[in-house]
């Protein structure tokens, strides 16, 4: 049984997008050609792996038994590879990131940008989404790093190691010149009683920012007041500039914007927890080794007493490189 590199990257991708024209034009060959590929890969294992129908393609049995190891086979074949390139140093390679939106906005913008000064040779390759998909990223060998907000608890695989960055609060943003701010009983505060009655600009509901906002009313049996929902972290932001409804977004987002102020939400406030998440079985790359390293000197920046972040992010008692 010979199963080729290209073979493996063709049944993943059909297996992924779950259609062999689609995935014929990813791969940048022909439908036949790509059809070809999958036929000769399923007499070499003696299996089909695909059930073809009409209404489209599902796997077989065999099929869902290869694709995790077919991942994990392409994992492992870019990490050689990338480990090769390191003959040269940090001259040339690539590091892959991911991030949630509300960090892609923030703190890895400015991640980047130190990065890329000083290892202009180096490729970036962002993934912005959600932590679980970035954790399953990782596990897949897809990602070499990920910020994530997933709590220890919450990891489906024991392979991830996760290291706490710092700690931020959630913050109420609103238009420079919208007067919602002002109605708490406290000037720049917001009890999350009084958030409720404000209109809000609201992320879709599979956000985790979402997720944890609505289960903080739940608790306290508060119904929020919700002017337009369903948006992505852009959208939200250019909303609120507008004066469409405030919202409830961490700390960090609210940097150099001056066209949004901010009141803590207080009674209770809500925090959350950035960590640095990476495979605990892999060695990372020279140039990951460096991408770590900065992530962990921007959380110092950010955190230093007397800074504008101050006493809304915390850093870590902690981070082990």
């Amino acid at each position: 049984m010979a199963m080729k590199l290209h073979q493996l990257r063709a049944f993943e991708t059909v297996a992924r997008i779950g259609n062999f024209t689609r995935a014929a034009e990813e791969l940048f060959v022909t439908q036949p050609s790509l059809s070809r590929q999958i036929s000769t890969l399923e007499a070499d294992l003696g299996n089909e792996l695909f059930r073809r129908a009409p209404t489209g393609i599902t796997l077989t049995d065999a099929g869902e038994i290869l694709l995790p190891i077919a991942r994990r086979m392409l994992g492992d074949a870019e990490l050689a590879r990338r480990q090769l390139d390191e003959i040269s140093g940090l001259r040339r390679g690539h590091v892959r990131l991911g991030a949630p939106p509300t960090l892609c906005v923030s703190m890895v913008a400015d991640v980047l940008a130190t990065f890329r000064s000083a290892h202009p040779g180096i490729d970036l390759h962002v993934t912005e989404s959600g932590s679980r998909l970035l954790v399953d990223a990782l596990e897949e060998s897809k990602l070499d790093l990920a910020l994530v907000v997933t709590r220890e608890e919450e990891l489906p695989a024991t392979t991830i190691e996760l290291i706490p960055l710092l700690s931020e609060e959630l913050v109420v943003i609103s238009a420079a010149e919208v007067l919602g701010l002002d109605t708490g009983s406290v000037p720049g505060e917001l009890t999350l009683a009084e958030l409720a009655e404000i209109p809000q600009a609201a992320f879709n509901r599979g956000y985790d920012l979402r997720i944890a906002t609505d289960a903080a009313f739940a608790a306290q049996r508060l119904t929020p007041t919700i002017a337009v929902e369903g948006a992505e972290m852009d959208a939200v932001l250019r909303f609120v500039e507008r004066g469409l409804g405030v919202a409830v977004v961490p700390a960090m987002v609210v940097l150099d914007r001056p066209m949004l102020r901010s009141a803590r939400l207080v009674d209770p406030p809500l925090t959350r927890t950035v960590n640095l998440a990476r495979r605990s079985d892999v060695r990372l790359s020279a140039a990951a080794s460096e991408m770590q390293r900065i992530v962990f000197d921007t959380v110092t920046r950010l955190t230093e007493p007397g800074t504008e972040l101050a006493q809304l992010v915390t850093a870590a008692q902690a981070q082990n490189p």
